[in-house]
């Protein structure tokens, strides 16, 4: 269940001492390494959330535009800890060096599609990660969010939708010749109608 906390440090306070601990280690290599001209630290979505404040960024994440642009985060979740690396989605080329250079750590790593999860501090490469969050500074991570997005601020799927709808309304208007249109007025014609009725004696 997401923390309800207001604060980093009130989301810290609320951890156990030996997950305070492992989460602070954590925090302190993301600090060090963040882009702190254009990334903030502060809660979001119940986590500790590293992000790309209005001012810099006003349109915001295009899921809720209320929320500054999530870039990473820090969780404490039941069954383990997690390091979310927006940063990491949907780039290959970012995802596969983060692969490559952890496996030359020697570590191994429990990876989704942007989170790395993790029981102790000793199952991270952290040199890894911090380097992970100094290759992509704010500016790198704006530029490749709206590559993703596409000019229209949305997903780049919807897109193929759109272009789909002129061919289907112009097979529409194909069905509706003059000479189906003649038809059909001749079938509602009042004339008709009034034919078609047998006569009052």
């Amino acid at each position: 269940m997401p923390s309800q906390a207001a604060t980093v440090q009130q989301y810290l306070a609320e951890l156990p001492a030996d997950r305070r601990a492992a989460i602070e280690a954590v925090r302190a290599v993301i600090v060090k390494n963040l882009d702190k001209k254009g990334l903030e630290e502060g809660m979001q979505y119940g986590m500790i959330g590293y992000f790309v404040p209005h001012r810099l960024f006003p349109a915001g994440y295009h899921c809720d535009p209320r929320q500054p642009l999530p870039y990473a985060a820090l969780a404490s979740q039941k069954n383990h800890m997690a390091i979310y690396l927006m940063s990491a989605y949907g780039d290959a080329d970012h995802e596969n060096w983060l692969r490559e250079a952890w496996a030359k750590a020697g570590k191994k790593l429990d990876m989704g599609k942007s989170c790395i999860r993790f029981k102790r501090v000793d199952d991270l490469a952290l040199d890894v990660l911090g380097e992970a969050i100094r290759r992509v500074p704010a500016r790198a991570f704006i530029e490749r969010y709206q590559a993703v997005l596409g000019a229209s601020g949305k997903p780049a799927k919807t897109t193929t939708k759109t272009t789909t709808k002129p061919s289907a309304a112009k097979a529409v208007a194909t069905k509706s010749t003059p000479a189906a249109a003649k038809k059909k007025a001749a079938k509602t014609s009042p004339a008709k109608k009034a034919a078609s009725k047998p006569a009052k004696h």
